[in-house]
């Protein structure tokens, strides 16, 4: 007997272009991929636009008062009690539903999750993972924006959170794990990043074991020499927006030496289908989304700027983490069963000799 699919509950109201594109997206993962959706938002509105794209039948709403505006951060968890993450984030707490997507304000998706759901027993902080466009196998990069400012045991639990993300959504079995500093060789980096490599080399009693590979640089980030990069949440979101700007600016400067005159515009419709396949793969919309790991509950956070294909691919990698268990995931590999990872055991012993 198979289970039925999870339930993800969408933010209709967040978003650059929501709700047309948002609705739209969920109508597109319900109908192409069988999900099952709960649009949550401003019933009527809401209402309006799955009968425009005649899923009125389709798809059930949850109406929620409010809305989390694009410049909110994360105050807008307590400005807000009634915004449609918020509510979305109670139907998981009841059971109503497995999973949030929303292409809301990050800061205030956030801070609204995490308030609503909270951290798993022995979770230091929740953290924000990306999927950077390393091929075949995206390299997942954490903290990308949660956490301004970390400690090294928080490091050492970002690596084990972001192992988990990678075994549960790529398959990979023995996620291999880098430290981002300023330099490969061992005792590179500032205080944070020095205490947070020894750390994570000392782990050797976790199960699954932690596969740490040492130090990373900047360079290294589209290398695909790791299949995680642990780093804190202000270096991490420094990092991935000056790959976002990168590969933008060389995207353009692909497209405008293609069309730059006859000659180029013959070999690019004679290289099509590979140019098709290499903007795919840097298209941020293609990989979902960031997922905030460490909650009582899977939380996605697509794009700002996400039209229906972004919205339709974070519900699939919505719903490929909840059918891969990725709190369970988390649980198993912190430990969180009622007693602290041995790591911590072991630095807490050595600060109170």
């Amino acid at each position: 007997m198979t289970s039925a699919p999870p339930v993800i509950a969408v933010d209709a109201m967040g978003g650059d272009h929501a709700p047309d594109e948002i609705v739209s997206g969920a109508v597109r993962a319900h109908r192409e991929h069988g999900l099952r959706v709960v649009l949550v938002g401003r019933g009527p509105e809401v209402a309006a636009h799955l009968a425009a794209a005649n899923a009125t039948r389709e798809i059930s709403v949850a109406h929620a008062e409010d809305s989390l505006a694009m410049h909110e951060g994360a105050l807008a968890s307590w400005r807000r009690p009634r915004s449609s993450v918020a509510v979305a984030c109670k139907l998981i707490r009841q059971g109503e539903a497995n999973a949030l997507v929303s292409a809301g304000t990050t800061g205030g998706v956030v801070a609204t999750s995490t308030v609503r759901l909270r951290a798993q027993p022995g979770v230091l902080r929740p953290a924000l993972a990306v999927a950077l466009p390393t091929g075949p196998v995206p390299t997942i990069l954490l903290d990308a924006g949660a956490n301004a400012d970390a400690k090294p045991e928080m490091l050492v639990q970002f690596a084990h959170l972001g192992a988990a993300y990678a075994h549960t959504a790529y398959g990979v079995t023995e996620p291999r794990v880098g430290l981002l500093t300023i330099g490969s060789e061992p005792g590179k980096g500032n205080k944070l990043v020095r205490k947070a490599a020894e750390l994570l080399a000392s782990v050797t009693d976790s199960q699954p074991p932690l596969n740490f590979r040492g130090n990373i640089e900047g360079h290294d980030l589209l290398a695909g020499h790791v299949d995680v990069v642990v780093t804190d949440g202000f270096t991490g979101n420094v990092a991935l927006k000056s790959v976002e700007g990168a590969v933008r600016f060389t995207i353009d400067e692909v497209r405008s030496a293609l069309t730059s005159g006859m000659l180029a515009k013959t070999g690019a419709l004679l290289q099509r289908r590979s140019l098709r396949g290499l903007h795919k793969r840097f298209d941020s919309e293609s990989y979902g989304g960031a997922v905030l790991l460490g909650l009582n509950g899977t939380v996605v956070i697509a794009h700002g700027d996400s039209h229906a294909y972004g919205v339709e691919r974070a519900c699939l990698l919505a719903r490929d983490l909840v059918t891969g268990r990725i709190v369970d995931q988390v649980r198993r590999r912190l430990g969180t069963t009622g007693r602290a990872p041995a790591w911590r055991h072991r630095r807490g012993a050595a600060e109170e000799g």
